[in-house]
């Protein structure tokens, strides 16, 4: 991450926001993601937690946060731990945070090695009624790897089996779903990171043009911003178009095929979301642009419906009968048979079959409770498509909303997404 001076605004009003929700005398701890092997000596590149960035803005592998607001004693009130820095480990691994840096980072007075925390924790424990752990409670997640807070979940409660024990996911999701000013900012910054790429990538498609070159011209753009990739590229030619989480990128475009480019930039880690589909030569045939203004009339009929008090099951009920209405006019239902449907089972899921949005933030499939109605602040994308199997390409179009009082604003309105401004763009209209 490229720091900037909001983060300690953002991260002091954070854990205030969370503090006003905890029950009386309650403890918070929270740490960072594991750094994961591969192979031999090697490791991933750590991503860090993103309710510790939320709260702390921290990064730095092992720090954990721990919140004690009802403390007689002021010190033990918010405290970071932090791994202790030493000339080896500079050496080896490079800087690493002082207790000043970590100070200005977070806002946060108390700064402490990792190494006291034990006995700190302890003193805590022995005065503190609730305690309030963290979990990854997202839905669509896999949990097949024990992680950090997991363990930490583990022995404490092991170690104190008397307090009593909260969830702090159910207080963050709806504590990060809704988006704070400076949130804003560096999302609309990883929105125009994004624009940038898609630019420039249009522009560099031409047959015989390879996946991976195009994934190496959005390397190149979002890196030399600041930025990074926020999820691993989709850049799918021809019928793997209608390959939802095609990421192999490594197939030759050829003419006459659309390319479905499923990318985004992340700024300071708020994550970006755009897909456009492209044709390679940068003409649409007849049908192709058929099918694509099909799609994008379904999105922008359904990012309309971004409002507030909106429940996102039944943007997702509006948006599949927008789209059944699309691909009757395709002719490819008949009326007749949508009459006799299984509504369990209904057709258009042959050419719609995945999810119309999700909230955006530190996370991609940004945490929220989803039954809750969407409010002011809330980004979404909105990512309707078609997925025509059978003529082997599909066309699916994502930007990304800010949810607001009034009109939902489009955080991606620079990425050209009219069939005559993609052609324009590509320079063959």
């Amino acid at each position: 991450m490229h720091q900037t001076e909001t983060v300690p605004i953002l991260s002091i009003t954070n854990r205030a926001r969370l503090i006003e929700k905890l029950e009386p005398n309650s403890v918070v701890v929270v740490n960072n993601n594991d750094i994961f092997p591969t192979n031999a000596d090697g490791t991933f590149l750590l991503h860090p937690n993103a309710d510790l960035f939320y709260l702390t803005g921290m990064e730095q592998e092992e720090t954990r946060l721990l919140l004690f607001p009802d403390s007689h004693d002021p010190k033990f009130k918010e405290i970071l731990f932090i791994r202790e820095c030493s000339p080896l480990l500079a050496t080896w691994e490079g800087h690493k945070l002082s207790r000043e840096e970590a100070q200005k980072i977070s806002g946060i007075k108390r700064i402490e090695w990792i190494g006291e925390f034990e006995n700190i924790f302890h003193r805590v424990m022995c005065e503190a009624d609730h305690v309030y752990l963290n979990s990854n409670e997202h839905k669509r997640a896999h949990l097949t790897v024990q992680t950090r807070e997991a363990r930490f979940v583990r022995d404490c409660r092991e170690k104190y089996p008397l307090h009593q024990y909260h969830r702090l996911a159910k207080i963050l999701h709806r504590l990060r779903v809704v988006k704070s000013q400076g949130e804003i900012e560096h999302t609309r910054k990883a929105c125009s990171l994004t624009s940038s790429g898609f630019s420039r990538v249009a522009r560099f498609l031409k047959p015989g043009v390879n996946e991976m070159e195009i994934e190496a011209e959005f390397a190149h753009e979002f890196i030399r911003l600041g930025g990074d990739f926020a999820y691993p590229p989709i850049i799918a030619g021809g019928k793997n178009s209608c390959v939802l989480h095609y990421v192999q990128n490594d197939r030759t475009c050829q003419d006459g095929e659309l390319l479905l480019l499923d990318v985004a930039a992340s700024y300071g880690n708020y994550n970006s979301d755009l897909t456009r589909t492209i044709p390679v030569n940068g003409r649409f045939t007849p049908r192709q642009k058929e099918v694509y203004n099909a799609v994008l009339r379904v999105l922008k009929a359904s990012a309309s419906l971004l409002q507030p008090g909106k429940l996102i099951m039944d943007w997702q009920k509006d948006s599949e009968k927008l789209v059944e209405e699309e691909l009757l006019k395709l002719g490819l239902l008949k009326s007749g048979e949508v009459a006799k449907q299984d509504p369990e089972n209904p057709l258009l899921k042959k050419y719609f079959m995945h999810g119309v949005g999700h909230p955006i933030g530190l996370d991609v499939h940004d945490v929220g409770i989803t039954a809750d109605p969407m409010e002011p602040g809330w980004i979404m994308t909105c990512e309707p498509a078609i997925y025509l199997v059978a003529e082997g390409f599909g066309v699916r179009l994502e930007n990304d909303y800010l949810v607001t009082d009034g009109e939902p604003v489009n955080l991606l309105a620079d990425a050209p997404i009219e069939a005559d401004d993609i052609e324009a763009l590509m320079g063959r209209s």
